[in-house]
């Protein structure tokens, strides 16, 4: 009998259906100065910490200098976030966005895990 020690549980994803649409426009960066700023100035480290925060890599971000014109993880992050809040858009304007706005595409998406944040509360979970 093998037994096998588990590292790292599975996280809980809650799908939101608040809106079909954006909390906030890709140019309204003035909703929140500080982040804007920070991903302006320091765009790579911004990316690191939103991704972290989403749930993902925290270095993910950091394989876009693999990528080519179009930056894959960012308009991945992009279509995985329309997906788990039910945002209606497309990959036609993910790709424009993460192209042409990519620190602007990056304050929207922080600002979307903001306005949706939901708290996940397990009841009767037990320790094992």
């Amino acid at each position: 009998m093998s037994s096998k020690m588990v590292i790292r549980q599975p996280q809980p994803v809650m799908v939101s259906r608040e809106s079909d649409q954006w909390g906030s426009g890709i140019c309204d960066c003035c909703d929140d100065v500080p982040e804007c700023c920070f991903a302006f100035w320091c765009s790579c480290c911004f990316a690191c910490k939103t991704s972290k925060k989403y749930g993902q890599c925290l270095c993910l971000p950091l394989l876009e200098i693999f990528g080519g014109i179009i930056p894959p993880v960012t308009m991945a992050m992009r279509v995985s976030m329309r997906q788990r809040y039910g945002i209606r858009d497309t990959m036609c304007m993910d790709c424009v966005y993460a192209t042409f706005c990519k620190a602007c595409s990056w304050c929207q998406m922080s600002r979307e895990m903001k306005r949706r944040n939901i708290q996940v509360v397990l009841v009767n979970a037990k320790n094992i």
